[in-house]
């Protein structure tokens, strides 16, 4: 039986910070300013930022190079106990990742209401048909994670 998760408010919005000093490298970078941080007992084993355009890859996203950093980095495909935080969202492609990781728990930041599938578009991890659930909390520092993301816009837009 799953023991249930305490989950720690101060430990989430610490690791989500460290999320969002990720989008901002990104962000430098010209990349869309999304961070994720992947934890596992209390240490963070993998992260990453948005850089399909600077890695010529759309595939990645902040989530997929956290998430490939953490399995290198454990030889092991699958993730379990860990929390993945990220600042914005998952779309469906990571979300899928995020299944298949194994990965227990994913906390967000801002909401994506075009694309993000955990709870603004078609709430993904609640689906019967898949073999693992994952555990989701959206809204940490999520007004930090947002205006990340609006500011950013602003910028190009300014640019354009």
């Amino acid at each position: 039986m799953r023991q249930p998760q305490i989950i720690d408010r101060s430990r989430d919005q610490a690791f989500m910070q460290m999320a969002l000093d990720l989008a901002a490298q990104g962000a430098a970078l010209g990349e869309v300013p999304v961070g994720a941080v992947l934890v596992q007992h209390g240490e963070v084993i993998g992260r990453g930022f948005n850089c399909p355009i600077s890695g010529s890859d759309p595939s990645a996203h902040a989530e997929m190079v956290a998430i490939r950093a953490a399995a290198q980095a454990a030889s092991n495909y699958r993730l379990p106990g860990s929390t993945l935080y990220v600042t914005l969202e998952p779309c469906s492609m990571c979300a899928g990742l995020i299944v298949h990781s194994r990965i227990a728990r994913v906390v967000y930041g801002a909401l994506e209401p075009k694309a993000g599938v955990v709870q603004s578009q078609g709430q993904f991890f609640t689906q019967g048909f898949l073999n693992h659930r994952v555990l989701f909390e959206g809204g940490v520092l999520a007004e930090a994670c947002g205006s990340i993301l609006s500011e950013f816009f602003k910028a190009r837009r300014a640019r354009s």
